[in-house]
């Protein structure tokens, strides 16, 4: 009797996850595989019932994908594993006549995002000379399989130890005037955030349209173009060598000597600069390349007490992450690297990894949900029943997280789509009509 009931009850249950399963293969068909937009792209979807812990929905979940910035996801793991509340922004020792300094590699550091700026304070209160020790640096400016001619876009801004600004200067263009007869004569006021007394030429076309910043390759040369705009603000990296940028930059801020140091020294303090989770939620919700690289390498300073991505990628892999369901290829923090490898059924463990480790709730807070961030455009109807990453590169859109149905049950998805050539909007609204049906529908 008892065997009879376990077969039936198994029978139904069975019965019943085909049944869904062939329900989201129909939205999947009609919503996204039967239209022109992915006829010719690669495509791979994962879809993970939380409360009956399995999947609902797999079409190619098991394959490797390019994620772009859904790496970020993964980055932020790291981060909410081994920086603890609020980031580490320098470690320091008073010495007789000079106060030594170790970075944690803190992006948050004079960042215009943040307001408060507790370690500038420190650093500004300080009468000695600064000495930074950068022997905790075992990174480079870009990471692997970074493309070198985005060079100048603000979204590839360089990597460091010791941050300031972003490693991004700030271009102002500003008009006191803005009639359309008055911008053909008028001269505009153009100035950077913060001031720089590195080389800026200046082009003498005045008819360009738009106001434009070009720095050169390997140094801090910059070139600027004025355009008609009334106002106007461009950004573009700097060359960090090093920390030598950050020094120059610093000295007249600070108005003290600040150079160099090779002395090895026990820090005696610590100073903290940002809450952990508002540097994370611009992170994720603007998508920023720059915070997510800098994550990555202040998890590994102090799990590893280097800043080491490659080393800290291959131990995170070795342990915490060891149970991906598909090993990964990863490259980078930020997903700007087509070196990146993953499985959409990786995307739903970390994400489910994620939710069971430090809860849903402080995760919605992070996570941009519809009509805001990256998704401001996009689930404007879903707000607050939605929350997910984007991630876009030429040929690649993707888009993972967690999902709300209309009766509260919780779902887990991942949609990776790669080697199109439609416009990359074009694919995000499609995948929108498929998530905003399956969670209607199931």
């Amino acid at each position: 009797m008892y065997i009879r009931t376990f077969i039936l009850f198994f029978g139904i249950a069975f019965l019943a996850s085909c049944a869904a399963s062939r329900k989201i293969q129909k939205i999947a068909d009609s919503n996204l595989f039967s239209d022109a937009v992915l006829q010719n792209a690669h495509a791979g979807i994962a879809v993970f019932d939380v409360e009956k812990n399995k999947f609902i929905y797999q079409y190619q979940s098991d394959k490797y994908f390019v994620p772009a910035s859904n790496v970020k996801i993964i980055s932020l793991y790291a981060g909410m594993k081994f920086l603890g509340d609020s980031l580490v922004g320098l470690r320091y020792k008073t010495g007789a006549d000079t106060m030594y300094v170790l970075p944690a590699g803190d992006p948050g550091f004079l960042h215009p995002d943040f307001n408060g700026q507790p370690v500038f304070d420190f650093l500004k209160k300080q009468s000695k000379p600064l000495a930074i020790n950068t022997q905790n640096w075992h990174a480079t400016a870009w990471a692997e399989g970074w493309m070198w001619d985005d060079y100048n876009d603000a979204y590839m801004a360089e990597r460091s130890a010791f941050p300031v600004y972003g490693n991004v200067i700030r271009w102002m263009q500003v008009r006191d005037s803005g009639s359309i007869a008055a911008l053909a004569r008028e001269e505009a006021f153009i100035y950077s955030e913060p001031d720089i007394s590195w080389s800026v030429n200046f082009s003498g076309d005045t008819a360009a349209r738009f106001f434009s910043v070009q720095r050169s390759l390997a140094e801090n040369n910059f070139f600027i173009t004025q355009g008609q705009e009334v106002n106007a603000k461009r950004e573009a990296p700097f060359v960090t060598h090093g920390i030598a940028s950050a020094i120059e930059l610093l000295k007249d801020t600070l108005g003290r000597p600040i150079d160099t140091t090779t002395t090895r020294f026990q820090p005696e303090g610590i100073v903290y600069s940002q809450l952990s989770d508002s540097l994370y939620k611009i992170m994720m919700h603007r998508s920023d390349n720059f915070f997510a690289e800098q994550t990555l390498l202040m998890a590994a300073n102090e799990r590893l007490g280097v800043m080491d991505d490659k080393k800290m990628i291959q131990y995170i892999l070795d342990n915490d992450l060891k149970n991906f369901p598909q090993a990964p290829r990863w490259a980078d923090g930020s997903g700007l690297s087509r070196y990146n490898l993953f499985t959409p059924e990786d995307f739903v463990w970390i994400l489910k990894k994620m939710k069971d480790e430090f809860g849903i709730e402080r995760l919605k807070r992070i996570f941009p949900t519809g009509g805001t961030g990256t998704l401001s455009n996009y689930y404007q109807n879903d707000s607050g029943f939605i929350y997910a990453k984007t991630g876009s590169l030429s040929g690649v859109v993707s888009l993972s997280g967690y999902l709300y149905t209309p009766t509260g049950r919780l779902l887990i998805f991942s949609v990776l789509v790669n080697n199109s050539r439609q416009p990359a909007g074009r694919i995000r609204r499609k995948v929108e009509m498929f998530v905003n049906s399956l969670r209607k529908s199931y």
